[in-house]
């Protein structure tokens, strides 16, 4: 337990208030002199943040450990969720507002003359994430906080993260992201609770007295998982779960063998290989090396999470019959599929259980979430390298699949073609494990994150897994957690919103339905409008700082922020920018409304073609800001370095929401969700959970363009999408692609675009082409309804109104109650 400074002990009589004044107080005032031992004379604002997220800390671990208390007293069935990224954001602020001392927070600061905005802005980003799939777990572990389950999660104390994006000469560079350069004062550090994770070596065939087959992983490595516990806090200062976090090491004995053994630089260098495994979120699979780390990778922190959890549920005394009943285990995506193997290795190399009892309850504990449709995301493991890195559990895997195989075969005797479309492992010239066969094959549950989704992975994705199983598949539309995109990112509606209907949907989103008579009253309009004002002026200040760009509050801000991806279609937004350049400076049609568009997102470092769309928006801006013919009308800011604190300025600035990925290729989405909870419209595609929000905010407060995904699905089958046919009789499209193959956007480097219109017309994967006319027609309606700004506000209010179903508390009540078989405690 926490050992408080005696000036916190005995404040019995006082109120909870005066008594988190008192405590937050005297911690602060602890850590400023004990932990920085600096005179005040000396505290800088590095100092004046690391002392108050100490004492943040210091409160938070106190609850923690009540909190853990709490659930085992109940012998509470626990959550596990397993995920190679968290896009945790900034911690202070977040734990500030959960705890209910913000404001205690900001007057004792203000009163020894710091300002708490400053010091917000002092944290980093905690770089263990990249994208949408990492932000959806942090938004979960917040809503189940805040639901008061007892869930916990397990990922990789990643030392840089991905990358720090920097833009030079309209290229992204990639720069070490060092989030953890001044240590973090949110870890916990666990080293106790360290574990040993075998790799590389050999399988020896042995048998016991008996005849029973007892293989022996031999002449293995060994690694050290060192734990790290982040704490989660739920708002209402009740609950504090956390994130166990491993960081690799090498195994000390090991290392000295070698050390002793007189090859020094060996010793050294297998201690940097090992801690390699940790050092970088997604290293570059390009090359065998990148493609080993990240198996690797993938390896170590389920290995780690599943002897940390069997450990526990052996500690507290459970009989290994009962693990489904006290153990779930989510699998978000499959990066952390191996832990199915890993489970049955542990059960039946280390405790002994039987093959059948060991699969049956670890078919009883695991659920998997597919997040993608895309065949490059669906990992395959060649067997070559899974033998040589984990040779075990490739022997676990082919035993697995010749079961399951066993069982297809009686259901489809006459059909081989089907058996081997289900297998686990794909043969052929490379056999590979498909490992989101092995997440299906070996979990009680399956589901996507939109309907749409969920109806396509029955249907297209893994038809005959649905045939073999349907009561096994589901739908689980993702959400996302309105305390940090909206009470944090958004304090000047948060505040209208309480001011007006009460704090209710803090907690309960669904209580925003009672805005919806208010878009109709003229004074609520304008305060909701001026809001939005201020929040686009806050923005062009961020944008002038970071992008050297002035943003013109009073124009449409159309938004596109997202990983970089050729299906997310950021050149179709390309392509309609270009558009509208041409009709000004070649036309003289000016716009009905000035419009700016904001693009902002990371492609990885060795997707080339993503790179290239992020300098053809740079160059595209160049070009358009710097031409006299466009001043006043429209603008391009690409703004760099994506991430949770930039969203959270960009989000509840934007007046457009741009989701116009490919019909049948987005998952979800929750950048959409975001968006609209902060009073964007948005334009997109019938996609992902677009087509949710279009019926949750109504048909007339969004607008929708494009192909659906089963027009896409029909074109394909048929043969019958011809891009040349669309180029040759669109002169719009015509005149835009033409352009890119000249050099008006890149007159220093000839020749730079003329890829795009090549790939397009000969290849275009993503129906731009096809969808271009509609986009173009749909941006047109925009600017008209812009102009009408009593419409245009009515309609952004309802999509506040209306976008309750979509926060992350309903998504994780709905896993809890059909898939987890977990409450509160």
């Amino acid at each position: 337990m926490a050992v408080w400074p005696k000036s916190c002990v005995g404040m019995t009589g006082l109120s909870v208030s005066e008594v988190n004044r008192r405590l937050f107080t005297n911690l602060v005032e602890h850590h400023l002199r004990y932990t920085l031992a600096k005179r005040r004379i000396q505290l800088t604002r590095q100092d004046w943040y690391n002392a108050t997220a100490m004492a943040v800390r210091d409160m938070l671990v106190e609850k923690m450990l009540a909190t853990s208390a709490r659930f085992d007293r109940a012998g509470a069935k626990k959550l596990y969720y397993l995920s190679l990224e968290f896009l945790i954001g900034r911690s202070l602020e977040n734990n500030l507002f959960n705890l209910g001392i913000i404001d205690i927070c900001r007057e004792y600061l203000a009163a020894n003359g710091v300002d708490l905005q400053v010091l917000l802005d002092e944290e980093p980003d905690a770089a263990l994430g990249n994208g949408g799939l990492g932000r959806l777990a942090a938004c979960f572990l917040d809503s189940l906080a805040t639901l008061d389950m007892p869930a916990y999660a397990y990922g990789i104390n990643y030392e840089f993260g991905l990358f720090r994006q920097e833009i030079r000469d309209g290229y992204q560079l990639e720069r070490p992201d060092s989030w953890r350069r001044s240590s973090s004062p949110w870890l916990v550090a666990r080293p106790e609770e360290s574990v040993l994770v075998p790799v590389y070596g050999r399988i020896e065939h042995r048998f016991d007295r008996n005849g029973e087959y007892q293989p022996l992983w031999v002449e293995s490595r060994l690694l050290v998982g060192i734990p790290s516990d982040l704490p989660i806090s739920g708002y209402g200062d009740r609950t504090v779960n956390f994130v166990r976090l491993y960081s690799a090491s090498a195994s000390d004995e090991f290392d000295m063998q070698i050390f002793n053994a007189g090859d020094y630089l060996k010793a050294v260098e297998q201690k940097m290989v090992s801690e390699t495994i940790s050092k970088v979120l997604y290293p570059s699979d390009d090359v065998a090396a990148g493609r080993e780390l990240r198996l690797l990778q993938e390896y170590f922190f389920v290995a780690c999470a599943m002897r940390d959890i069997v450990r526990g549920f052996v500690n507290r005394g459970y009989d290994f019959i009962d693990f489904p009943a006290k153990v779930a285990i989510q699998l978000n995506d499959t990066h952390p599929a191996l832990a199915i193997a890993e489970l049955m290795r542990l059960f039946v190399d280390h405790y002994d259980l039987p093959w059948t009892t060991a699969w049956e309850l670890t078919r009883s504990t695991f659920a998997y979430t597919n997040h993608t449709l895309m065949p490059e995301a669906l990992e395959r493991w060649p067997l070559s390298l899974m033998e040589r890195v984990v040779p075990r559990h490739l022997q676990i895997i082919r035993e697995i699949n010749r079961r399951f195989l066993a069982e297809a075969t009686d259901i489809w005797p006459e059909e081989p073609e089907r058996c081997a479309r289900v297998a686990i492992i794909e043969e052929g010239r490379e056999p590979q494990v498909r490992m989101a066969h092995l997440a299906i094959v070996g979990s009680h549950s399956v589901n996507g994150v939109s309907e749409l989704h969920s109806e396509l992975i029955k249907t297209r994705l893994v038809p005959e897994f649905y045939q073999l199983w349907p009561q096994r598949f589901s739908n689980k539309t993702n959400g996302v957690t309105q305390r940090r995109w909206l009470l944090m990112a958004n304090p000047g509606l948060a505040n209208l919103l309480c001011e007006t209907i009460g704090p209710g949907w803090i907690t309960n989103l669904e209580e925003l339905r009672r805005l919806e008579p208010l878009a109709d009253d003229p004074d609520f309009r304008a305060r909701f409008a001026a809001i939005k004002r201020i929040n686009k002026e806050r923005l062009a200040t961020v944008a002038r700082r970071i992008a050297d760009v002035d943003l013109d509050p009073a124009s449409i801000f159309d938004v596109q922020a997202k990983r970089i991806h050729e299906y997310k279609r950021q050149l179709l937004m390309a392509l309609g920018i270009v558009h509208q350049y041409l009709s000004i400076v070649e036309d003289g049609a000016e716009p009905v409304a000035a419009r700016t568009y904001i693009l902002a997102g990371k492609a990885a470092p060795g997707y080339w073609a993503a790179r290239m769309l992020i300098k053809l928006i740079n160059n595209l801006a160049a070009v358009i800001n710097s031409d006299h013919r466009t001043h006043g009308l429209i603008k391009v800011a690409f703004l760099p370095d994506y991430r949770v604190s930039l969203a959270e300025k960009i989000i509840p600035a934007a007046d457009v929401s741009e989701q116009i990925s490919t019909a049948g290729r987005e998952a979800s989405g929750t950048g959409n969700m975001k968006f609209a909870m902060n009073g964007a419209l948005t334009i997109g595609t019938l996609d992902g959970a677009n087509i949710e929000i279009r019926e949750a905010v109504g048909a007339q407060n969004i607008f929708i363009f494009g192909l659906t995904a089963d027009e896409i699905a029909e074109m394909v089958a048929q043969r019958a999408y011809h891009p040349m046919t669309i180029y040759n009789s669109d002169t719009r499209l015509r005149r835009v692609l033409d352009e890119l193959t000249s050099d008006r956007f890149c007159p220093n480097e000839p020749g730079l675009f003329r890829w795009i219109r090549d790939s397009l017309l000969y290849s275009d994967d993503y129906f731009l082409l096809a969808d271009f006319g509609s986009y173009i027609d749909t941006q047109a309606a925009i600017s008209a309804e812009f102009l009408s700004s009593d419409t245009w506000t009515r309609k952004a209010i309802l999509n506040v109104a209306r976008i309750g179903r979509f926060s992350s508390d309903r998504t994780v009540a709905e896993y809890a109650r059909e898939i987890w078989g977990l409450k509160s405690a």
